[in-house]
Protein backbone atom coordinates (compact mmCIF):
# COMPACT_ATOMS: atom_id res chain seq x y z
CA UNK A 1 0.00 0.00 0.00
CA UNK A 2 1.70 3.41 -1.28
CA UNK A 3 0.02 6.49 -1.06
CA UNK A 4 -0.06 10.20 -0.04
CA UNK A 5 -2.46 12.57 2.44
CA UNK A 6 -3.03 16.00 3.26
CA UNK A 7 -2.71 17.14 6.79
CA UNK A 8 -2.78 20.29 8.98
CA UNK A 9 0.18 20.57 11.24
CA UNK A 10 -0.60 18.38 14.56
CA UNK A 11 -3.79 16.90 12.99
CA UNK A 12 -4.17 13.13 13.37
CA UNK A 13 -4.60 11.14 10.12
CA UNK A 14 -5.32 7.25 10.29
CA UNK A 15 -5.99 4.68 8.02
CA UNK A 16 -7.20 0.94 8.69
CA UNK A 17 -5.73 -2.07 7.38
CA UNK A 18 -6.47 -5.68 7.57
CA UNK A 19 -3.70 -7.66 8.67
CA UNK A 20 -3.66 -11.77 9.36
CA UNK A 21 -1.97 -12.75 12.84
CA UNK A 22 2.08 -13.28 12.82
CA UNK A 23 2.95 -10.51 9.90
CA UNK A 24 5.47 -8.35 10.48
CA UNK A 25 4.24 -4.88 8.98
CA UNK A 26 7.36 -2.08 7.73
CA UNK A 27 5.64 1.67 7.22
CA UNK A 28 8.00 4.23 5.41
CA UNK A 29 6.75 7.46 5.33
CA UNK A 30 7.98 10.93 4.86
CA UNK A 31 7.02 14.20 5.51
CA UNK A 32 6.33 17.81 3.34
CA UNK A 33 5.49 20.95 4.33
CA UNK A 34 3.82 23.81 2.03
CA UNK A 35 5.82 26.44 1.59
CA UNK A 36 3.99 29.89 0.67
CA UNK A 37 6.78 31.77 -1.27
CA UNK A 38 7.24 28.57 -3.64
CA UNK A 39 3.27 27.50 -3.36
CA UNK A 40 4.68 23.77 -3.26
CA UNK A 41 5.32 21.16 -0.73
CA UNK A 42 9.15 21.22 0.06
CA UNK A 43 11.15 17.90 0.00
CA UNK A 44 12.09 18.39 3.40
CA UNK A 45 9.87 19.46 6.71
CA UNK A 46 12.62 20.28 9.61
CA UNK A 47 11.15 21.02 13.45
CA UNK A 48 8.34 18.50 12.58
CA UNK A 49 8.33 14.90 14.27
CA UNK A 50 5.37 12.08 13.65
CA UNK A 51 3.99 10.22 16.38
CA UNK A 52 2.96 7.02 15.11
CA UNK A 53 0.38 5.30 17.21
CA UNK A 54 -0.66 1.57 15.99
CA UNK A 55 -3.65 -0.17 18.03
CA UNK A 56 -4.80 -3.67 17.23
CA UNK A 57 -8.43 -4.94 16.73
CA UNK A 58 -8.57 -6.14 20.53
CA UNK A 59 -7.85 -1.77 20.72
CA UNK A 60 -4.23 -2.92 22.38
CA UNK A 61 -1.87 -0.27 21.39
CA UNK A 62 0.94 -2.19 19.60
CA UNK A 63 3.05 0.89 18.92
CA UNK A 64 3.26 4.22 20.02
CA UNK A 65 6.39 6.34 19.20
CA UNK A 66 7.66 9.59 17.98
CA UNK A 67 10.05 9.68 14.95
CA UNK A 68 11.32 12.35 12.87
CA UNK A 69 10.02 14.19 9.42
CA UNK A 70 10.93 10.93 7.54
CA UNK A 71 11.34 7.18 9.23
CA UNK A 72 10.38 3.61 9.07
CA UNK A 73 8.43 2.37 11.63
CA UNK A 74 7.56 -1.58 11.95
CA UNK A 75 5.21 -4.41 14.43
CA UNK A 76 4.40 -7.39 14.30
CA UNK A 77 0.29 -8.03 14.82
CA UNK A 78 -0.83 -11.40 17.35
CA UNK A 79 -4.20 -11.11 16.25
CA UNK A 80 -5.80 -11.20 12.44
CA UNK A 81 -8.10 -8.22 11.55
CA UNK A 82 -8.69 -4.90 11.32
CA UNK A 83 -5.47 -2.79 12.28
CA UNK A 84 -5.67 1.34 13.03
CA UNK A 85 -2.18 3.18 12.10
CA UNK A 86 -2.55 6.69 12.79
CA UNK A 87 0.11 9.37 12.50
CA UNK A 88 -0.10 13.02 13.89
CA UNK A 89 2.75 15.34 13.30
CA UNK A 90 4.28 16.86 16.74
CA UNK A 91 5.88 20.39 15.85
CA UNK A 92 9.23 20.74 17.68
CA UNK A 93 9.19 24.59 16.64
CA UNK A 94 8.80 27.27 19.00
CA UNK A 95 6.03 28.36 16.90
CA UNK A 96 3.73 26.19 15.41
CA UNK A 97 0.95 26.86 13.00
CA UNK A 98 -2.01 24.76 12.95
CA UNK A 99 -3.36 25.74 9.81
CA UNK A 100 0.06 24.97 7.98
CA UNK A 101 -0.49 22.30 5.32
CA UNK A 102 1.52 18.84 5.18
CA UNK A 103 1.70 16.28 2.61
CA UNK A 104 2.58 12.83 4.12
CA UNK A 105 3.80 10.02 1.65
CA UNK A 106 3.25 6.67 3.37
CA UNK A 107 4.52 3.45 1.96
CA UNK A 108 2.93 0.06 3.92
CA UNK A 109 4.53 -3.12 3.62
CA UNK A 110 2.83 -6.15 5.17
CA UNK A 111 4.71 -9.43 5.65
CA UNK A 112 7.82 -8.43 3.97
CA UNK A 113 11.33 -8.73 6.21
CA UNK A 114 14.10 -6.70 6.68
CA UNK A 115 16.86 -8.54 4.40
CA UNK A 116 20.23 -7.39 5.17
CA UNK A 117 21.69 -5.73 2.32
CA UNK A 118 25.21 -6.49 3.44
CA UNK A 119 25.21 -10.21 3.29
CA UNK A 120 23.89 -10.07 0.05
CA UNK A 121 26.95 -8.06 -1.34
CA UNK A 122 28.76 -10.66 0.28
CA UNK A 123 31.30 -11.83 -2.45
CA UNK A 124 30.75 -15.64 -1.82
CA UNK A 125 27.77 -16.68 -3.99
CA UNK A 126 26.69 -19.34 -2.50
CA UNK A 127 25.80 -17.79 1.16
CA UNK A 128 23.76 -14.24 -1.10
CA UNK A 129 21.92 -17.52 -3.11
CA UNK A 130 21.33 -18.78 0.83
CA UNK A 131 19.75 -15.66 2.03
CA UNK A 132 17.95 -15.18 -1.07
CA UNK A 133 16.45 -18.55 -0.86
CA UNK A 134 15.29 -17.74 2.95
CA UNK A 135 13.62 -14.17 1.91
CA UNK A 136 11.73 -16.16 -0.67
CA UNK A 137 10.68 -18.93 1.74
CA UNK A 138 9.64 -15.99 4.26
CA UNK A 139 7.44 -14.77 1.32
CA UNK A 140 6.11 -18.06 0.52
CA UNK A 141 5.21 -18.43 4.41
CA UNK A 142 3.53 -15.28 4.33
CA UNK A 143 1.12 -15.90 0.96
CA UNK A 144 0.15 -18.77 2.51
CA UNK A 145 -0.62 -17.20 6.01
CA UNK A 146 -2.50 -14.72 4.32
CA UNK A 147 -4.38 -17.05 1.69
CA UNK A 148 -5.31 -18.96 4.77
CA UNK A 149 -7.04 -15.26 6.09
CA UNK A 150 -8.28 -14.65 3.26
CA UNK A 151 -10.39 -18.05 3.21
CA UNK A 152 -11.36 -18.15 6.94
CA UNK A 153 -12.58 -14.64 6.29
CA UNK A 154 -15.04 -15.82 3.15
CA UNK A 155 -16.10 -18.98 5.25
CA UNK A 156 -17.27 -16.45 8.01
CA UNK A 157 -19.10 -14.31 5.10
CA UNK A 158 -20.70 -17.31 3.61
CA UNK A 159 -22.14 -18.40 7.22
CA UNK A 160 -23.25 -15.24 7.94
CA UNK A 161 -25.07 -14.90 4.04
CA UNK A 162 -26.35 -18.32 4.68
CA UNK A 163 -28.13 -17.14 8.65
CA UNK A 164 -29.44 -14.20 6.67
CA UNK A 165 -30.83 -16.01 3.81
CA UNK A 166 -32.64 -19.02 6.30
CA UNK A 167 -33.81 -15.84 8.12
CA UNK A 168 -35.18 -14.09 5.37
CA UNK A 169 -37.04 -17.60 4.12
CA UNK A 170 -38.39 -18.17 7.43
CA UNK A 171 -39.66 -14.70 7.61
CA UNK A 172 -41.00 -14.61 4.31
CA UNK A 173 -42.72 -18.19 5.02
CA UNK A 174 -44.47 -16.49 8.66
CA UNK A 175 -45.51 -13.65 6.32
CA UNK A 176 -47.42 -15.58 4.41
CA UNK A 177 -48.97 -17.81 6.93
CA UNK A 178 -50.32 -14.62 8.64
CA UNK A 179 -51.61 -13.49 5.05
CA UNK A 180 -53.57 -16.17 4.51
CA UNK A 181 -54.78 -16.26 7.93
CA UNK A 182 -55.83 -12.65 7.94
CA UNK A 183 -57.99 -13.86 4.18
CA UNK A 184 -59.18 -16.55 6.23
CA UNK A 185 -60.82 -14.60 8.87
CA UNK A 186 -61.47 -11.76 6.69
CA UNK A 187 -64.13 -14.25 4.76
CA UNK A 188 -64.90 -15.47 7.77
CA UNK A 189 -66.55 -12.32 9.29
CA UNK A 190 -67.76 -10.83 6.17
CA UNK A 191 -69.92 -14.21 5.49
CA UNK A 192 -71.06 -13.89 9.11
CA UNK A 193 -72.03 -10.36 8.37
CA UNK A 194 -74.06 -11.06 5.54
CA UNK A 195 -75.18 -14.31 7.36
CA UNK A 196 -76.50 -12.02 9.90
CA UNK A 197 -78.19 -9.37 7.84
CA UNK A 198 -80.04 -12.15 5.95
CA UNK A 199 -78.63 -11.11 2.84
CA UNK A 200 -77.12 -14.69 2.41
Amino acid sequence: LALYFHSGEREEKCIIEDIPSDTLVIGNYKVQRWDIHEQDFLESAPGLGMFVTVTSPSAEVLLSKLYGPQGTFSFTSYLSGEHIICLQSNSTRLVAFPGSKLRIHLDIRVGEHFLDESLLQAKDKVNEVNVRLEHLIEQIHHVSKEQNYEREREEKFRKTSEETNSNILWWAIVQTIILISVGIWQIKSLRDFFISKKLV
